[in-house]
């Protein structure tokens, strides 16, 4: 099992931003995360610990172009070409509204600053907290997180392959510091996606730590 540094302290510029964990990336949900709920303490404890905390939800409209049911023919995990590059073909999932897209219950962040809603185009999917899948789009997260002066963002949640990459990716492209608390994250892990996101984290300059 790879050993990764100790997190260091929170500090005032910094912000805890957590990916995802809701209840369809759950065991139990439409699209599982394995042992997605198994992160749920570590990331309570790291929100304690934290003076500044920023959630993101998954919220996709009836019909998003990302679930496979929106593709007669298709199957979920297959994958197809749009305007913006191959898309993998996802189940129904965190729709609005839903029980699926709501937070896990488990969740415990009273201090919340801010909840940051993503994958509501019908047209685009988002994995991104900084920008969508067309890689144009930006959420003005940067831009909010930037003016309040934050230097480093750290990172838990789910998915590890997806999201949290993505967003690890974008925020460090930003210019911020990028730490990803890895015990507080785990993968979709498809056809060794995990690995591979770990191996681009490190290789870009993101810091991959433990709680």
């Amino acid at each position: 099992m790879t050993r990764y540094p100790a997190l260091s302290p929170a500090a005032e510029q910094d912000i805890l931003l957590i990916v995802d964990i809701q209840n369809d990336f759950c065991p139990g949900g439409a699209l599982p995360v394995p042992q997605g709920d198994a992160v749920i303490p570590a990331v309570n404890r790291l929100a304690a610990r934290f003076p500044h905390v920023g959630l993101t939800q998954d919220w996709h409209p009836a019909g998003h172009l990302s679930f496979a049911t929106s593709h007669p023919g298709k199957k979920p995990f297959e994958t197809i070409e749009v305007s913006y590059g191959l898309q993998i073909l996802w189940p129904d999932h965190c729709v609005q509204g839903s029980f699926g897209a709501d937070f896990h219950q488990g969740l415990k962040v009273p201090r919340a600053e801010f909840v940051l809603r993503k994958g509501y185009d019908p047209a685009i999917d988002s994995y991104s907290a900084f920008r969508e899948n067309d890689r144009q789009t930006k959420t003005g997260l940067s831009s909010y997180l930037r003016e309040r002066g934050f230097a480093r963002i750290v990172l838990c949640g789910l998915a590890t392959d997806f999201c949290v990459l993505y967003s690890a990716q974008d925020a460090l492209a930003e210019g911020f510091l990028v730490s990803v608390v890895v015990d507080a994250t785990r993968g979709l892990d498809v056809e060794g996606s995990l690995e591979k996101a770990l191996g681009a984290m490190r290789e870009s300059g993101v810091a991959l730590v433990q709680s």
